[in-house]
């Protein structure tokens, strides 16, 4: 999918947030891995979606690591946002007690720079995100 703008983008995010609980609860947390360059959308992306969760205000935990956050959603009660840019390995995310975070099936985590602690992740949903232009950015997800 392209989207020409944040509100395409917003729509888009929106769109599968709400397929996400349309689908349900797993047995452990639902993992969303967003790929891509810095600029490709990604925090755009989660900060959509998190709204369908009842979530207003998602800043990007670049420098935390992870945030969490309650929801007002039947479905998934907590909203997990990770930014892995300054991990190194998956054992770095271990530390802040990610293990515990993925066996609530309550929560839904999205996290940005999967890639670079992609050892201890489960199966996930993979959103990859891609700059076209200046108003332009490319989602493909894959389920």
């Amino acid at each position: 999918m392209i989207s020409h703008s944040l509100s395409e983008t917003k729509k888009i995010a929106s769109d599968f947030a709400k397929d996400l609980i349309s689908r349900g609860q797993n047995n452990k947390a639902t993992v969303v891995g967003l790929y891509g360059d810095l600029g490709s959308g990604k925090t755009a992306f989660t900060q959509s979606a998190a709204k369908i969760f009842g979530v207003e205000e998602v800043t990007s935990p670049t420098f935390i690591i992870e945030k969490i956050y309650e929801t007002n959603s039947d479905i998934f009660k907590m909203f997990v946002h990770v930014d892995a840019y300054r991990l190194d390995r998956g054992s770095d995310l271990k530390k802040l007690g990610f293990e515990k975070v993925l066996e609530n099936p309550e929560t839904l985590v999205f996290i940005e720079w999967p890639e670079r602690v992609s050892e201890i992740l489960p199966n996930h949903i993979r959103i990859m995100c891609e700059f076209v232009s200046e108003k332009e950015r490319k989602y493909e997800i894959i389920f």
